[in-house]
């Protein structure tokens, strides 16, 4: 399952070609269950390959199933050359190149995966310098007897597997931090920045899992985190059943949005296990949603019990159902298309699907 150097510059040099392989995104009707989307009975038989992403996932799970079906790709090497996509592209500030920094204007990357088949995994956290998260966790996986790398840790142990050290913060990161640290306190010696654009904390994180022709399956998650968070920050995406999890026996599974609610639920665990009872991809994410708001802490959450933030869960199992939700949507907007979506891509092609959502947008509380 070793993904050679050549073959993955090959593999992300192609992506661009795999853009094609994306169809066009129509309008879909929604079904009466305005927090369940129509597609989550058209998909019960389920199909081999497949592979699922949160939505800015798109062209990366077109590029990881035609590695599947056409080159024989192992599943994890066909997720993580998908996430790659997103982690060298300058203009997605939620991975890797280009993502937004803690509070001291660095940008530290973490990222987690898991192999099915030989029940291996592999983690970094708080890494620096380094664009590729996803393959540095592979690396820790696949030659050493750990888990998990951190902070100056994990980037000595890329350096020394051959990894490239750049600057990973782009003028358009640094700029959002500098209007971000402007407007921090009115009273400092920073002048606020004319720019209106908004500088919330933002999360910013991609999960693919992937299910190939045999069955065998694979699963990756990889963040620049939560921006302006401070210095050594981790979330839930390089723990493994939190950020990610997969059994070959299963089914995968990960989730993007407030990591740290995410951890105290693990997640990922738990929609694999229950989807292990026989709960369908879609039941289980919201289900785990539920055990999310049953963890949170009364701060933060609204007078009407509603948390004050969003996640989303994405699963596959081991037939190829699929699966995805949010904790919070509209039928207007979790449409085929739309932004209450994630990616797909199986014999059908490569598509948006709607989420399943536990709440009404409107029921959410002003943060």
């Amino acid at each position: 399952m070793s993904l050679s150097r050549r073959r993955f510059l090959e593999a992300v040099a192609g992506s661009t070609a795999a853009a094609g392989f994306v169809g066009t995104l129509g309008a879909q009707q929604v079904s009466p269950n305005a927090n369940q989307p129509a597609s989550a009975g058209g998909a019960a038989a389920g199909s081999r390959p497949c592979v699922v992403a949160s939505r800015n996932g798109l062209r990366g799970v077109a590029r990881a199933y035609e590695m599947m079906t056409k080159e024989k790709a192992d599943p994890l090497d066909a997720a993580i050359v998908g996430v790659n996509i997103q982690e060298l592209d300058p203009n997605d500030n939620s991975v890797g190149l280009g993502g937004l920094p803690n509070e001291e204007g660095v940008v530290q990357l973490d990222a987690s995966c898991m192999h099915g088949p030989t029940r291996r995994a592999g983690a970094v956290a708080a890494l620096e310098g380094i664009a590729t998260p996803s393959l540095v966790a592979k690396a820790v996986m696949e030659h050493t007897d750990h888990i998990l790398l951190v902070g100056a840790g994990a980037k000595k142990f890329a350096l020394q597997m051959g990894f490239k050290d750049q600057e990973l913060l782009t003028e358009a990161s640094r700029r959002a931090w500098l209007r971000w640290k402007a407007r921090l306190n009115a009273n400092d010696n920073w002048l606020e920045a004319p720019d209106p654009a908004r500088t919330d904390a933002t999360t910013g994180t991609i999960n693919m899992c992937a299910v190939d022709s045999n069955g065998d399956l694979g699963s990756v998650t990889t963040t620049s985190g939560l921006s302006w968070k401070l210095p050594g920050r981790v979330g839930d995406s390089p723990l493994v059943g939190a950020g990610q999890y997969c059994d070959n026996r299963v089914g995968a599974a990960g989730g993007t949005g407030r990591g740290e609610a995410n951890i105290k639920a693990c997640g990922a665990f738990y929609i694999v296990e229950l989807m292990r009872s026989g709960m369908s991809p879609f039941d289980a994410c919201k289900k785990a949603l539920e055990r999310v708001v049953e963890m949170t802490e009364d701060r933060l959450l609204g007078a009407n019990k509603r948390p004050r933030f969003d996640l989303q869960f994405y699963a596959v199992n081991k037939s190829g159902q699929f699966g995805g939700a949010a904790m919070y949507g509209t039928p207007e907007r979790n449409v085929r298309g739309g932004a209450g979506t994630f990616a797909v891509a199986d014999a059908n092609g490569a598509r948006l699907e709607p989420l399943a959502f536990l709440y009404p947008t409107s029921e959410r509380p002003n943060s």
